[in-house]
């Protein structure tokens, strides 16, 4: 059996995406470690999967997967993509969609010159919805001190379905994104890990970002990373709400505009790389693994 699957990226954030409305496998956590696997596998950032919808006010089911296997809430990134992709497959030919995810339903809308614009919802900032739960910090006003490995750390929490820490930093070039980022991502005060954010305020409508992501580590960019530092910059003060913010990342930039009380919007360009296929059963053969039979 052979799988057809496309690899797209957002700003060099790079997706496998299968769609499994017209095609079936069953997607272990040991197979979704082989297929992110650089050498032996496909390779990306994030395996993005397409399946039929649940419920009937919904085009789509969107389901997100880590390199090391585990499933996800929600990648803003990977939504762009997904909406391209549908359309480059014909199952949908809506230029708006609703499309579901492990955190709610969003809005996914595509333009003429092939970006997209995502309705990412609302922010939550309460420790209790991120989650987080520190068993000893000091806030000030909105930010926490977090003990670090014995430093205390100043940051900010934020879900857009999913958790974030947004650190703001005077030059994100000089940020220790792989140390620290590493360390916050994987602290106890956060029981399902956490996206770490490394924000450069540039002036109230331009930041410079750094994301370390959960289970992946640092990626090109996080659309979900950028909103998450947005909204935390608008918070403070520190960039104009209801304005166009530019998101600068590695990989490029991205829009971000948002004005409390209202959802986050999300815009930025996507592309395809190559499509190919894979034998689910070979890649497991090879690694050693016995393959589940169909039930």
């Amino acid at each position: 059996m052979l799988i057809e699957f496309t690899k797209m990226h957002g700003l060099g954030n790079d997706f496998m995406v299968i769609d499994l409305v017209t095609q079936r496998l069953e997607l272990t956590k040991e197979l979704v470690q082989l297929l992110g696997d650089r050498h032996l596998g496909i390779g990306f950032d994030q395996l993005l999967v397409v399946e039929p919808p649940m419920r009937p006010d919904v085009d789509f089911s969107y389901r997100i997967f880590n390199t090391d296997g585990t499933e996800v809430e929600q990648c803003g990134n990977g939504a762009r993509c997904f909406a391209r992709f549908v359309q480059a497959r014909k199952l949908s030919f809506k230029q708006r969609l609703r499309v579901e995810t492990a955190s709610g339903i969003i809005s996914l809308t595509t333009d003429r010159y092939g970006w997209v614009e995502v309705d990412m919802g609302k922010p939550k900032f309460e420790p209790s919805e991120i989650p987080f739960t520190p068993r000893a910090t000091t806030k000030i006003q909105n930010a926490y001190h977090l003990n670090v490995n014995g430093t205390p750390v100043q940051l900010y929490v934020a879900n857009m379905g999913n958790p974030h820490a947004v650190i703001r930093v005077d030059n994100v070039l000089e940020a220790d994104v792989e140390t620290l980022g590493k360390a916050i991502e994987s602290h106890p005060a956060f029981p399902e890990r956490v996206n770490v954010g490394f924000m450069q305020v540039m002036n109230q409508r331009h930041i410079r970002l750094r994301v370390y992501e959960r289970g992946v580590g640092e990626t090109q960019a996080c659309g979900t990373g950028a909103c998450a530092a947005v909204a935390v910059g608008i918070r403070e003060g520190w960039l104009d709400e209801g304005e166009d913010i530019r998101a600068q990342l590695y990989g490029g930039s991205m829009i971000i505009k948002w004005q409390p009380g209202y959802s986050v919007m999300m815009t930025g360009p996507t592309a395809f790389v190559y499509e190919g296929v894979f034998s689910p059963d070979g890649l497991m053969a090879q690694a050693g693994i016995k393959p589940t039979p169909e039930g």
